[in-house]
């Protein structure tokens, strides 16, 4: 989740708003002019940048929340207002923590080895953003040859701990070549939920090329904007997710680094996700992509994604959202009631941040990341503390603010009906819920 491209020194892209003297950000993709908004979500500083308590009284940086969409390719997109390598050099996202996510792994370890036949004997696996060998931990256990390519030293760390041999680099064109005259071809190309990471997309794209054999896969797996827009899932916008893509977009994207979607499964994992299988465009052509690709791109025509005037509205939507999340907060503290939160995922800063909650409406967070223990969620400076200190608290409601993961963590918090405490959900909508269902 993690990986970029080597084109991240390039300066960020400008941030002025419409109508502004200062001369527009260009599109990623095709270049053109950004002058229409998708969300503007304010100031932010990066969601993975948890202060120590060393820090948390000092300056912290804020950078705009503002998405606009392409008017000549449609590709949603943030300006690189923060340069690629101060988020991930240092990072804060392992994959591991989350048993569900391993578990999505090792089913798609399982898928792709019986649809693409790979064997021990002469199958080669790279995945790129391979974080903490969460998902190569799967191939490796069943004897079949693979390589991680992940640019974060730490996160890269534990990977090799694991046995899993791993590259530590960002991905470009260059990068991919280079590991491809060193290793070989791979026969799958992963990329799991890091497509939205890259500010370059297309440098990145042509790096998946160069690693792919010419008979090879690649596959890559991203939140679909489709479902961001139907459930309200703004949280999932922050600066390291550069673009937030429809199938259409990506399409765009691979076809101009040499690459075809030919396939599409549609995924329920982060609140609704596509994984496209494409495949290295031949001289000759462009094979003929499955009906299911056909289904979710009428899907998303359809939900008015294939205009510029279909992408209109989604503010609003998430101004709804605020109030509700504020008018309950308010609430809560007006009766006494006591609320922490659990999990402090960097999308969860997003809403945060947007609604301005701070520890006078939301205690404290827990997290099982030891990495965050000690920390304070970038700019609203909740305290991140160890799981055993909800038990301790025994608060009234327990946010869970990775909802994407809401039944994996509701079956953990089962004991907090124990106390009479309850379950709340903020996204895609405000849910209280008892624990355990």
């Amino acid at each position: 989740m993690t990986a970029v491209s080597a084109a991240r020194h390039a300066a960020p892209a400008g941030s002025a708003s419409e109508g502004s003297a200062v001369s527009a950000p260009s599109c990623r993709l095709c270049g053109a002019p950004l002058t229409r908004t998708f969300v503007d979500l304010g100031m932010s500083p990066p969601c993975e940048s948890y202060p120590t308590a060393e820090q948390v009284d000092g300056p912290e940086v804020f950078y705009p929340l503002h998405v606009r969409v392409c008017e000549r390719c449609l590709l949603v997109q943030l300006p690189a207002y923060v340069p690629a390598e101060d988020i991930f050099d240092d990072y804060a996202y392992f994959s591991s923590y989350s048993a569900s996510w391993v578990e999505h792994a090792r089913r798609y370890v399982d898928d792709a080895v019986e649809r693409l036949g790979l064997t021990p004997e002469r199958s080669f696996v790279v995945e790129v953003a391979s974080n903490d060998g969460y998902l190569l931990q799967h191939v490796t256990g069943r004897g079949i040859r693979c390589l991680g390519i992940e640019p974060s030293g730490n996160v890269a760390a534990a990977a090799v701990e694991r046995g899993i041999p791993t590259v530590v680099e960002f991905l470009g064109e260059e990068t991919g070549r280079r590991v491809r005259d060193e290793h070989g071809p791979a026969d799958l190309v992963v990329a799991n939920n890091v497509f939205a990471h890259v500010p370059d997309i297309l440098d990145f794209a042509r790096g998946l090329r160069q690693l792919v054999a010419d008979d090879g896969r690649v596959s890559i797996e991203i939140p679909h904007l489709l479902r961001l827009v139907e459930g309200n899932e703004y949280d999932t916008i922050y600066h390291e997710h550069y673009s937030y893509l429809s199938l259409l977009t990506t399409q765009r994207v691979l076809a101009a680094a040499g690459l075809t979607v030919v396939d599409v499964d549609e995924l329920p994992s982060h609140g609704g996700s596509l994984r496209t299988w494409s495949v290295p465009t031949p001289d000759a052509g462009a094979p003929e992509p499955s009906d299911a690709v056909a289904r979710v791109l009428a899907a998303e025509a359809a939900a008015g994604l294939h205009t510029v005037e279909g992408h209109a509205g989604f503010a609003e939507q998430v101004a709804a959202v605020r109030d509700d999340v504020l008018r309950f907060l308010l609430t809560a503290r007006r009766e006494g009631k006591r609320v922490v939160a659990y999990g402090a995922p960097g999308k969860g800063n997003t809403l945060l941040n947007h609604c301005g909650v701070r520890s006078d409406l939301v205690e404290f967070a827990v997290d099982r990341n030891p990495y965050k223990h000690g920390r304070f969620t970038p700019g609203m400076h909740l305290p991140i503390r160890p799981p055993e200190e909800l038990d301790a608290a025994r608060p009234d409601y327990v946010v869970v603010m990775p909802w994407n993961l809401r039944r994996e963590i509701s079956a953990q918090l089962a004991h907090v009906a124990d106390w009479g405490g309850r379950l709340v959900t903020f996204l895609p909508r405000l849910e209280v819920f008892e624990p355990g269902t």
